[in-house]
């Protein structure tokens, strides 16, 4: 049986940002919207939420804008599309004939707007925030990440905020060259020193009040920014897999890496 909010544990919530165009994708985006394009035979979303329930964050927020309604349908028809069921022709109710390892998640769909940018879609959910911590990530990133630890790092430092950090690779080649345009050193695909935002933050609800309901307010630049400013930002270094899933050709790895049984952020 699915427990109701007051039988859950007192978990930070999860805010999953699936609200944007996704125009990365390229045409791609105007089949299926980006978090619901398929790892091997679930959505991108799903795989994220996996890995968030591994640690029991089970309790979602999905702000949603663009093609919303698309995201509603899945989850509304998920245990009819996932489980096992009997059901007698001109009856309303089925018959399930299992429990799902999904059947705790509590998913809470909130239409935040079309064009609204990310910061301000986090400050339109913020009614449905009933922790005092609360989780953030993107829809299009997976990580073989223990929430369990990041929450702990952050506790433990007693700032606002902290998101996680990845070291990635150049996609390009990178050279150093003299004053005379003499390439001392080539290097292809050179792991870069600079820290990536990998999405997986944490913050303390009175963060809150950096967020804002004006379209234009940005996550990254209007409220990490602000934060990072007033040195209230803390980084949690994640040395492990990561994966942004932005282009056709990153959804075509995660699948590769899925079909072969080696998905490292596969964590339950």
């Amino acid at each position: 049986m699915t427990k109701s909010p007051e039988e859950r544990p007192a978990n930070s919530q999860v805010i999953i940002l699936c609200g944007g165009k996704g125009t990365r994708m390229g045409g791609t985006v105007n089949t299926v919207k980006k978090e619901l394009v398929e790892i091997g035979d679930r959505p991108m979303i799903w795989h994220v939420m996996k890995i968030f329930a591994a640690s029991g964050f089970e309790d979602f927020i999905l702000p949603l804008g663009y093609r919303g309604q698309d995201i509603r349908r899945y989850f509304l028809e998920y245990n009819l599309t996932h489980s096992q069921i009997s059901f007698t022709i001109g009856e309303r109710q089925p018959v399930f004939h299992e429990k799902m390892p999904e059947s705790n998640w509590r998913v809470t769909l909130v239409d935040t707007g079309l064009d609204a940018n990310k910061g301000a879609r986090v400050k339109r959910v913020e009614k449905y925030i009933t922790t005092d911590q609360f989780l953030l990530t993107y829809g299009d990133g997976v990580a073989d990440i223990n929430v369990r630890s990041l929450v702990e790092f952050h506790k433990k430092h007693g700032k606002l905020a902290t998101v996680t950090g990845v070291r990635t690779t150049s996609q390009y080649g990178l050279m150093c060259v003299d004053d005379d345009g003499r390439v001392v050193e080539y290097v292809q695909y050179p792991l870069l020193k600079e820290w990536t935002n990998a999405g997986f933050m944490v913050f303390e609800r009175r963060t809150l009040e950096h967020f804002s309901e004006d379209n234009r307010v940005d996550l990254e630049n209007d409220v990490l920014g602000r934060l990072a400013s007033e040195g209230q930002l803390m980084m949690y270094r994640h040395e492990g897999f990561w994966r942004s899933a932005d282009t056709f050709r990153e959804i075509q790895m995660l699948n590769d890496l899925w079909n072969s049984g080696e998905a490292p952020w596969k964590v339950w």
